[in-house]
């Protein structure tokens, strides 16, 4: 099946569930730990795994997400303007990788439209969950298509505006390769006034402090990435993200063949092979930013033990995407499985 028919498929059958009423059985099967929750930001995640940007671009199923165990879910990547994104077909399966290639493009309803769902969704959580459980909502906004580069921070200044008051926190996404010219934006000169601007809007919006992180590209050099992890210092950023898909297709250790990569065409590849660059930039940016920054480590995480490995080596938070296509609904209720288990190995 077409990978994005499958895809919504998929997901309409998740919000199903959560129509169908079962959600409250499904909350009971699957929920933290309460051994697994995370203080970060001046939040309270009831796990540490959550899951990406991507899957639930238009907020659409949050709640139905979490009754599967995530303990945050970052909605978008959200628009000033609604766009339908690239061309269809889009996105694209390495099944022998366990490896996704995508060229969506950033298809949303734009901010206007997300914006209320997010407010519902927040309220609907709040009445479902007891305080210190309730999984966080984040929200990713990146650039419009047909806003030009220097235009760009007025484009994210209005979903900023939008989106705050009912965002947990912000992820500025700079960093995907499938919108011309958003990657420029990855340079310092282009990011400082950028990140100034949303974070003194993003208060300013909600009438309360919201934390705001930057996610980066594993194809940055090793300079590039220390550049902006030390901007995030300066600038008292809550966090980073780390890492967005890559355009590399060279040196990841592929197991698809030449002819099956290249049918895919352009677009980000995401899933098993970027776990080593995204844990070579988790390293490199932690040891920059210091022990006490909010690191959310993406990429190529697929079992509990992955995710362990990356908190071990100095994420705060983890996140995933590719994984879930391949295994399933209960997915994140596995690796929170996992994770308790190791917590409770390590005590003894």
């Amino acid at each position: 099946m077409d990978a994005e028919k499958a895809h919504a498929l998929g997901f309409a059958a998740i919000r199903a569930c959560r129509a169908s009423g079962v959600s409250r059985i499904l909350r009971r099967i699957t929920a933290p730990d309460p051994s697994l929750r995370t203080e970060a930001m001046g939040l309270t995640f009831p796990s540490p795994f959550g899951l990406a940007a991507g899957f639930d671009k238009g907020a659409t199923g949050i709640n139905a997400l979490t009754d599967l165990g995530f303990g945050h879910v970052e909605v978008g990547t959200v628009t000033g303007r609604p766009q339908p994104g690239n061309p269809r077909p889009r996105l694209h399966r390495l099944i022998k990788d366990k490896a996704v290639i995508n060229r969506m493009g950033f298809n949303n309803d734009g901010a206007d439209q997300i914006g209320p769902r997010l407010a519902a969704a927040h309220a609907d959580l709040w009445h479902d969950y007891e305080r210190g459980t309730r999984p966080i909502v984040g929200v990713n906004i990146g650039k419009t298509k047909v806003v030009p580069v220097d235009e760009a921070i007025d484009d994210y200044l209005h979903s900023t505006r939008t989106l705050a008051p009912q965002a947990d926190y912000l992820a500025v996404n700079v960093s995907s390769p499938n919108t011309p010219g958003l990657r420029d934006l990855q340079h310092i000169d282009a990011l400082r006034p950028l990140l100034s601007a949303v974070s003194e809007e993003a208060d300013k919006a909600a009438g309360r402090h919201v934390p705001v992180l930057v996610k980066i590209a594993p194809d940055l050099s090793d300079e590039d990435i220390a550049a902006i992890a030390d901007l995030a210092v300066e600038l008292g950023l809550e966090g980073i993200i780390a890492t967005n898909t890559t355009i590399r297709r060279e040196g990841l250790g592929l197991r698809s063949t030449t002819e099956e990569i290249e049918s895919c065409g352009a677009g980000g590849l995401s899933g098993k092979p970027v776990a080593a660059r995204s844990s070579e930039v988790l390293a490199m940016v932690r040891d920059r930013v210091g022990p006490d920054m909010t690191i959310i480590s993406v990429g190529g995480v697929t079992s509990g033990d992955d995710v362990a490995e990356r908190l071990r080596q100095g994420a705060t938070l983890v996140q995933g995407y590719t994984a879930f296509l391949y295994e399933g609904p209960f997915w994140a209720a596995t690796i929170n499985w996992r994770l308790k288990k190791q917590m409770k190995h390590r005590g003894h």
